[in-house]
């Protein structure tokens, strides 16, 4: 077996499962402990391709979905249908959808946050939980949306920026394959401004901010295409919908505040990946929030999508982390 499996998108298998709220797409390959992966914005399934055939080398059966409002996933109209509850639902009617009584889950960027409720919300479903890019932060007392206000300093925070609907949708539709390919890009090792794209100015876009030039190395125009069909079709509103229910979580989550994570767990994220930096001092807090945490790292010289951009290095980590209290069934 190798650490990184070439992705064959014969050996996937897709369908659609019910869910209260809806339909959720569900691709996968392999047979045993199942592995639910959880991918994040603006992405699909699709993200964790590298990890599917990895996972069922080593004796797992992996499931990535697409998020509500994603791909061949349902999407509500409603804006507060996006609250973390729903996804929370969405995920244990996944697991329940495909037979099982358990499951890891494991996310990436949004998929993160998702992932880690769903493990703090559901542990009876949820039995270990593995974070790429973004680590767990419980809820505290300030209202998000004042704390994302405080982070642009001079300049709107990207997550401020994406509270009014229709406001990066305008940005964003008219060219969804040139914009795709630059948010990727400005996150990614070796294609990186200097200058960051986590906040807009004045008046400005957040596109102002991305890189001029080719793809990263880690992403093919085929695998673009992929994602730019996808929300081609689909639009962006159910995505970023994602970000404009902060608040409302916060409420939500009210009777959780501050409470930890006990299950075994995994966190990895990107040396410069700008989340690593803005949330170091949530990186360095995650023995104390997450006391079943087994390793925690950070990748050299990678960036924020790193699943994508170091697959073998993921797949190695991931991989060992599991047989490690998840045995697999080869």
């Amino acid at each position: 077996m190798t650490d990184h499996p070439s992705f064959s998108p014969a050996e996937v298998r897709h369908r659609l499962v019910e869910t209260p709220g809806g339909r959720i797409h569900v691709a996968e390959q392999g047979t045993g402990p199942l592995v639910l992966l959880v991918h994040g914005f603006p992405e699909s399934w699709y993200s964790w391709r590298h990890q599917l055939p990895a996972l069922a080398a080593a004796g797992f059966r992996a499931a990535a979905i697409d998020v509500r409002g994603y791909g061949r996933s349902s999407k509500p109209a409603q804006t507060h249908a996006y609250r973390m509850l729903d996804h929370v639902a969405d995920n244990v009617a996944v697991v329940r959808a495909l037979g099982e009584r358990s499951a890891v889950v494991a996310g990436h960027d949004w998929g993160s946050p998702i992932a880690a409720n769903s493990a703090l919300l559901r542990p009876d479903v949820f039995t270990a939980v593995a974070l790429f890019s973004v680590p767990y932060s419980p809820r505290g007392p300030v209202r998000p949306t004042d704390a994302f206000a405080r982070l642009g300093g001079e300049e709107e925070f990207y997550v401020s920026y994406f509270q009014r609907p229709g406001r990066a949708e305008a940005e964003i539709e008219p060219d969804v394959r040139g914009w795709l390919a630059g948010i990727y890009a400005a996150l990614s090792a070796g294609t990186m401004p200097a200058t960051g794209v986590s906040s807009v100015p004045e008046g400005g876009r957040l596109s102002d901010r991305f890189p001029k030039g080719g793809l990263p190395s880690w992403l093919t125009e085929a695998d673009l295409d992929v994602y730019a069909g996808e929300f081609e079709r689909t639009g962006l509103t159910g995505a970023l919908n994602r970000y404009r229910n902060v608040d409302r979580d916060w409420e939500d989550l009210a009777a959780w505040d501050g409470a930890p994570i006990t299950q075994p767990a995994l966190f990895a994220g990107g040396e410069l990946d700008p989340t690593t930096t803005w949330m170091a001092g949530v990186i360095k807090a995650l023995p104390e929030t997450m006391p079943g945490l087994i390793a925690s790292h950070i990748l050299d010289g990678c960036g924020h999508w790193l699943q994508q951009e170091r697959p073998g290095e993921v797949n190695r980590l991931l991989t060992g982390w599991l047989r490690l209290h998840t045995p697999p069934t080869r």
